[in-house]
């Protein structure tokens, strides 16, 4: 599965499903052109982009082809063999943390703009290991770099293990291929609502510290009733001896106001 995804608002922006053996490189150009046409993004926007790759999608080849496109990158290089050998090249190793070490080299190949390139050294049971970073961003550190790249893993925290989680992605399989992407297309619809009802409900309150398996576990699976007339919601009922139901009517009512 693939996902491209925005943090800041807690939604997906993008998912497919990929066959197991296929490499995470042959899925990264459809997953930047889903995201272009979803986001609507212009060249001038495209320009103030930051792709943030791990390994699995920083070969040269798509490297060149997001840069092409006028992105910035802050990626991990795929490329072990190639690491070790840019550690020989290294002629300064800065301490980043306890048994790592960050230096900086040229580029190995022509990217076609103007690049960064980092190697980083961390002692792993006695046996120093390597692995390199591509960068155009101009960042004061070599540290504040690495800080940047490691930050890329709020895809997975708030998105992967919440729908995990909290909408049973994990739990629920299909035996055909095309039935588990439609069903994972649903996770993503209900992911991206209920983004939406914290964004526009709960942020503020005290509710705003609560994941995604908490707003379905505890406050969306309350006991209610939705009171309609003429086809119109009037009101909403919630059983008065839950803990959060008076908290979350005000809620409620925020988010139906659309305030």
């Amino acid at each position: 599965m693939a996902r491209v995804s925005a943090i800041r608002y807690r939604e997906t922006v993008w998912s497919d499903l990929y066959p197991g053996n296929q490499h995470t490189v042959r899925c990264l150009q459809p997953a930047v052109l889903a995201a272009e046409n979803a986001l609507e993004l212009a060249p001038k926007q495209r320009q103030r982009t930051v792709w943030r790759l791990d390994g699995g999608a920083g070969s040269d080849e798509q490297l060149r082809w997001l840069l092409a496109r006028d992105y910035h990158i802050m990626a991990k290089g795929m490329s072990g063999v190639r690491a070790n050998v840019l550690a020989r090249q290294v002629r300064r190793w800065d301490p980043f943390h306890e048994a790592a070490w960050l230096g900086q080299v040229e580029p190995p190949v022509d990217y076609g703009r103007p690049v960064r390139v980092f190697v980083k050294r961390r002692l792993k049971k006695g046996e120093f290991r390597h692995s390199y970073y591509v960068t155009t961003l101009s960042l004061p550190s070599k540290g504040c770099f690495i800080a940047c790249y490691d930050a890329r893993g709020g895809a997975e925290v708030e998105q992967f293990r919440s729908d995990k989680s909290g909408l049973n992605l994990a739990a629920r399989r299909k035996r055909v291929f095309l039935a588990q992407k439609g069903y994972i297309l649903i996770i993503d619809l209900a992911h991206n609502l209920l983004a939406d009802f914290y964004r526009k409900a709960l942020v503020g309150t005290r509710f705003e510290g609560y994941g995604l398996k908490r707003i379905v576990r505890d406050l969306l699976a309350m006991p209610g009733c939705l009171v309609y007339e003429a086809d119109e919601l009037r009101r909403i009922e919630l059983l008065s001896r839950k803990q959060n139901a008076g908290d979350l009517l005000i809620c409620l009512e925020r988010y139906c106001s659309g305030e």
